[in-house]
């Protein structure tokens, strides 16, 4: 199977690997910018009624102040950076896609992860195109069917795109497990279509 740019789910999704898509020296620029000039901030969550501040830090940004709900809280979209634009440009290019917002995640180890989940929230376009580019430590991403249980990891590296669309969130859910291994962070872009 050619992995790159082709279809990595055996069935009800999209999901398509893209490799590197610009040089290590074009993603460490973009890393390093990322990390200074976002405006990180913890996370919250509400899970099982406690509010929970994630070690995970994330940012939210948009062509407009999109208000954006997921575990129950809820961010408003600051406007877009010059890097954040030209990274916009990069993944569109790359996929045919068009996107209007992004949500950041910084990772500053492998400790912190993601737990298994889908990203169906009322706000997102229905089967619409999730851009995923990242950036510093190389992290194993997992996905898994909601009804067969068949699982299928990648390992995302600094530079690469990963693209989900199609009915991918209806029938699979994604994470991102923590690994002891790896003590570098990790920024993840998520491009996304909000409709308002």
């Amino acid at each position: 199977m050619d992995l790159f740019n082709s279809n990595i789910l055996p069935y009800d999704g999209e999901v398509n690997y893209y490799g590197y898509i610009m040089s290590n020296e074009k993603a460490h620029y973009y890393f390093k910018k990322l990390l200074e000039d976002i405006k990180w901030k913890n996370d919250k969550a509400i899970i099982c009624g406690k509010m929970i501040i994630t070690k995970r830090k994330v940012a939210w940004y948009a062509d407009k102040p999109f208000e954006y709900t997921y575990s129950k809280t809820t961010k408003k979209a600051l406007p877009w950076t010059k890097e954040l634009l030209e990274l916009k440009e990069i993944v569109e290019k790359h996929t045919g896609e068009t996107f209007n917002s992004c949500l950041l995640n910084l990772y500053y180890n492998g400790e912190e992860g993601m737990a298994w989940h889908s990203d169906g929230e009322k706000d997102l376009k229905k089967n619409g195109a999730i851009g995923s580019l990242s950036f510093g430590a190389d992290r194993k991403f997992s996905f898994k069917h909601k009804n067969t249980k068949q699982s299928i990891s990648i390992i995302l590296e600094k530079g690469s795109l990963l693209v989900m669309k199609g009915e991918t969130q209806t029938h699979w859910l994604h994470r991102l497990p923590p690994s002891k291994k790896i003590i570098t962070p990790r920024i993840n872009l998520t491009f996304r279509t909000i409709l308002k």
